[in-house]
């Protein structure tokens, strides 16, 4: 076990408001079961002045999926018996299906429905009621690779997974998080606030950043089993103390739930029962951020060091950067200074997966922007990489592998256009898939869209000629924060030229087919 650098992590604690500068933050460190060091800072509302303490209960977001599946385990230690129950939440589904551990691992293929709810006219600040879900998913035909050969996240996959566990149960997820994590834990103030629009403690989250000012985050969404969860840092700092006192059980749940999953090939996956695995000074991290407008969380645990660390801000800086940050202090790593980057990729590429790619250089990093956060990318020989991200060239075009994602394609140089007609575009388009419309209209060259569905009809979204015959569309906000970003739209033609339909798409929702309506 690495000695602790105390010096080092005091200072770093330290730093987190000037270098994650926001309204409020709390941020602490577990060592050997014990908490050695915490910090509360800012306020809680900036209008109220109500100090931000240890005590005040955050929104964990995403943090809430490994808590889902700890339930499902605790409950069904063989998961596999609920297989049969995952048709009935998609009765309209034509391909294979995927199993319980394929939703909890997020191997579904499924879309995520947070994406979906743009393409069904949904507005950032509408609410989205309990009842709005089920009708949403159970619309899915088909999903964007086949269960358990890729890695995508998903939301609703965790979604139906606290369906069925209420369904078997006839429990709902509030008592069942109170009663197989929250008592063991002593997480003593944990709760489930499934409706965004009424945070626990009255907290208040916030948009924006330092250079553009922060305002109060307006959310009005219901989820369950995917997010909702809300606690404290005290209530972290003691679960994070849970599982080390757990940590020599091999049927513990964060043991059973830190198993590491394969996919259907054999290869190692990097993602399982709503945790992530990876590295950070070079030792195997588990754990999961979380996100929702105004608010940023995150958390991390090395079973090796018997080190967690929790951080959790009521604005919109990265609390994963926070986290670690702090993991690498704790363990006294410092990054070495990067190689420059001297292989020229700068460019803009399209995969077979109807997504554009885009790559830029730096003096000594590179950014790929193609999921839902641009990956970056450092010098290794003549490749750039990451930890999971690899881009090579092969002659014009390039390739990517994508580990955590089971992922390896290729990059087709996409010209950069700066202008196009839109007349080709225009009018109104048709999804099967989601039975939702796409209308396309153009203003003196200038393209825009707008989306209706079973949610509304949505807000009018900026386009822009991407490349030959593909176009952006932009979506900066959304129900679920962070939002898809910009879609991929590509117009398909005949042999005669004549367009013939639409294919739109992001990371989280991808191969959409859209016809003339």
């Amino acid at each position: 076990m690495t000695d602790l650098d105390l010096a080092a992590l005091t200072a770093t604690l330290d730093s987190l408001p000037k270098r994650f500068p926001g309204p409020g933050g709390v941020a602490g460190v577990v060592r050997n079961g014990q908490t050695i060091a915490a910090r509360a800072w800012g306020y809680t509302d900036l209008d109220a002045g109500t100090p931000m303490t240890a005590a005040t209960r955050l929104p964990l977001c995403s943090i809430t999926k490994q808590f889902t599946c700890q339930a499902l385990l605790s409950l069904f230690p063989d998961p596999d018996r609920l297989n049969d129950r995952v048709a009935r939440y998609l009765p309209a589904f034509t391909g294979l299906l995927p199993t319980i551990r394929q939703l909890a691992h997020n191997q579904s293929g499924l879309r995520d429905y947070w994406a979906l709810t743009v393409l069904q006219g949904a507005r950032a600040e509408q609410p989205f009621r309990r009842e709005d879900a089920l009708p949403l998913v159970a619309r899915m035909k088909t999903g964007h690779f086949p269960p358990g050969t890729q890695y995508s996240y998903c939301n609703c996959n965790f979604r139906i997974l606290s369906e069925i566990v209420e369904a078997e149960t006839g429990e709902a997820m509030a008592a069942l998080y109170d009663r197989l994590v929250f008592a063991p834990a002593a997480m003593k103030t944990a709760t489930l606030t499934a409706d965004t629009s009424r945070p626990a403690d009255g907290v208040t989250g916030y948009e924006g950043t330092d250079a553009t000012g922060h305002f109060p985050a307006e959310n009005a969404i219901y989820w369950v089993g995917d997010a909702g969860i809300s606690a404290s840092l005290d209530d972290m700092l003691a679960y994070e103390a849970w599982i080390d006192t757990t940590r020599d059980d091999p049927d513990s749940l964060y043991n059973r739930a830190t198993r590491r999953p394969r996919f259907a090939d054999g290869a190692p996956a990097s993602y399982g029962f709503g945790l992530a695995h990876r590295s950070i000074a070079g030792r195997a991290f588990t754990g999961h951020g979380g996100a929702l407008r105004g608010f940023r969380a995150h958390r991390i645990t090395c079973r090796d060091e018997r080190l967690s660390v929790v951080v959790l801000f009521n604005h919109e800086a990265s609390a994963q950067a926070a986290a670690d940050a702090l993991a690498e202090a704790a363990l006294g790593h410092r990054t070495p200074a990067p190689a420059p980057v001297t292989t020229a990729m700068d460019g803009q590429y399209l995969c077979p997966q109807g997504l554009r790619a885009t790559l830029v250089a730096g003096r000594t990093t590179a950014s790929l922007a193609y999921a839902t956060a641009p990956d970056t990318l450092r010098a290794t020989g003549d490749a750039l990489a990451s930890p999971t991200v690899t881009v090579t060239r092969q002659g014009d075009a390039l390739t990517m592998q994508r580990t955590a994602d089971n992922l390896t394609t290729p990059l087709a140089p996409l010209p950069i256009l700066d202008r196009a007609d839109p007349a080709p575009l225009t009018g109104r388009w048709h999804a099967p898939e989601l039975d939702a419309t796409l209308e396309i209209m153009a203003r003196d060259g200038a393209a825009y869209a707008r989306f209706t569905g079973m949610l509304g009809t949505g807000r009018i979204e900026r386009m822009a000629p991407a490349g030959p015959d593909v176009w952006t569309i932009a979506t900066r906000r959304a129900m679920d924060a962070p939002a898809p970003g910009d879609w991929t739209l590509i117009l398909a033609r005949d042999a005669r030229g004549t367009p013939t339909h639409l294919t739109l798409g992001c990371w989280l929702a991808r191969g959409i087919v859209y016809s003339r309506a």
